[in-house]
């Protein structure tokens, strides 16, 4: 039984490339702030202004050619935790990001999570447009993982009765029809394509870069139409030419921290040399912890809020072996 979530938005047009000023921040290493790491691993942070605004933001720069990190995911299992509850029952890794979009009142993941090759969470199938029956069929960006822990960005479309998720490596596809709970059949497209035989994987959107360059598909994947000049805490991931895996968070949504627009966000990926980027969910989910201490305050009133799905950075001593 397929999976059925719908979001009722209206379709924009293709805003891929977008211009954006440079933001140019100046970034200190903050290692010492969070015990001990490995060399491999280094974190940044940032208290300048971006465009004229307080701003606030912590990266994570990982040499995944380190034997002896891994890269995990996990899904909260029909609940949602805490990043500090994760920390506890994942045996402390180093670091850990919130991942993908999900329902707040029923805690179902609408977006992609695999691990040690098996999806443990699928895509929000398809999107109801405003001005007709019809149903969007979203291909989605996610990041995944080779058994090599070789990094990759696609945008994928998932069907609980195919093992892998559906993969389009150059650009996401348009797809609609009637059928709110669409199959790959539904799709109907004449894209080349693939199977998405990731070992590990989280999925988000939109894109953020391609090919070094700035390359928002938020139009394309049905998420944030038009609104990508918004400000939000954000989460994202990317990675660089040689392989370095990036974790962003931005802190927002208050006095000292305004938070970032999607513009501003992959304008940064771009200065950071990355080669691919994508958003993860942002807002009062956005959260890194690093050795089990917060980078950004979370901008909900509440503190941490509770998430069904993290990416994890682990140690290879404590992680599982695969």
């Amino acid at each position: 039984m397929r999976l059925f979530s719908v979001l009722i938005l209206s379709i924009g047009l293709f805003n891929s490339e977008i211009a954006v000023a440079q933001t140019r921040l100046r970034w200190q290493l903050e290692n010492d702030s969070f015990q001990y790491l490995p060399p491999s691993i280094r974190v940044f942070k940032t208290n300048d202004s971006l465009n004229g605004r307080p701003f606030k933001a912590f990266y994570a720069e990982i040499n995944l050619k380190d034997p002896n990190l891994a890269v995990s995911a996990e899904v909260g299992r029909g609940s949602a935790y805490k990043l500090s509850e994760y920390f506890e029952k994942e045996e402390k890794p180093y670091i850990i990001i919130n991942g993908g979009y999900f329902n707040r009142e029923t805690l179902q993941n609408l977006s992609l999570v695999m691990q040690k090759g098996v999806q443990l969470a699928f895509n929000q199938p398809s999107v109801k447009s405003k001005m007709t029956d019809s149903f969007y069929y979203p291909t989605r960006a996610a990041l995944g993982f080779s058994r090599s822990k070789r990094p990759f960005i696609s945008w994928v479309f998932t069907d609980t009765v195919n093992r892998y998720p559906m993969s389009f490596e150059v650009k996401p596809i348009k797809a609609k029809g009637i059928n709110a709970d669409p199959s790959f059949e539904d799709l109907e497209t004449l894209e080349h394509w693939q199977w998405w035989r990731m070992e590990t994987a989280i999925g988000g959107g939109p894109v953020l870069v391609q090919k070094g360059k700035v390359f928002i598909t938020a139009n394309e994947e049905q998420l944030f139409v038009n609104s990508v000049k918004e400000l939000h805490p954000r989460t994202a991931a990317g990675y660089t030419r040689t392989g370095k895996l990036i974790f962003l968070v931005v802190e927002g949504r208050n006095k000292e921290a305004s938070g970032a627009s999607l513009e501003e966000l992959a304008q940064l990926f771009v200065e950071l040399k990355c080669k691919e980027a994508i958003n993860l969910d942002g807002g009062g989910s956005s959260a890194m912890l690093i050795n089990g201490k917060h980078s950004i305050h979370p901008s909900d009133k509440e503190g941490e809020r509770p998430v069904p799905s993290v990416l994890m950075i682990k140690a290879v001593a404590v992680a599982q072996i695969y």
